[in-house]
């Protein structure tokens, strides 16, 4: 298989978490990036559990990687929604749902985000694998004023609770 270029193509430190239903897409991408020379880090689960909670190992990747710059967090579910919420919810993580090329690139061009939910319910391991590239390709949208300017609102509202600057 050829390299994989995750995040700038730079061998990089990729936490992941998911919940039952994105468990085996988890373990397909742990293995692909492993291979090609990432660090990948495991938040979890360690085994199948159909009742477990996403919230559990998306929350502690999501805050992993916001205190390890330069990193990537993959968070992955059933539709990967509810990942991305939860990872949304730790100060400094900017997640987004990524569903097919278009917005995979654009969440990371746009929104210089951190973290990419996948859901793996809707998306073949291939197709998660191609989004990842995808999004890893582009750069940073804090070389766009625009998109700095909106990454900067949200810090702002993060910082202070209040909407005023928005």
């Amino acid at each position: 298989m050829p390299a994989v270029p995750i995040w700038d193509s730079a061998r990089m430190r990729v936490h992941i978490g998911s919940d039952h239903a994105g468990y085996e897409l988890k373990n397909y991408l742990i293995a692909v990036l492993t291979e090609d020379g990432h660090e990948l880090v495991d938040h979890g689960p360690d085994s199948y559990d159909a009742e477990d909670d996403y919230p559990v190992f998306c929350i502690p990747a999501a805050e992993a990687a916001v205190a390890d710059p330069g990193s990537l967090c993959i968070v992955i579910g059933g539709s990967g929604n509810g990942e991305q919420i939860a990872a949304n919810k730790v100060v400094g993580a900017r997640a987004a749902l990524a569903y097919d090329l278009d917005t995979a690139r654009l969440c990371r061009e746009h929104n210089d985000v951190n973290v990419v939910g996948i859901g793996a319910g809707c998306t073949p391991p291939e197709e998660a694998l191609e989004m990842l590239c995808a999004s890893s390709s582009q750069p940073p949208s804090a070389v766009t004023p625009r998109h700095a300017r909106r990454i900067e609102l949200l810090a702002d509202y993060e910082r202070t609770r209040s909407s005023s600057n928005a």
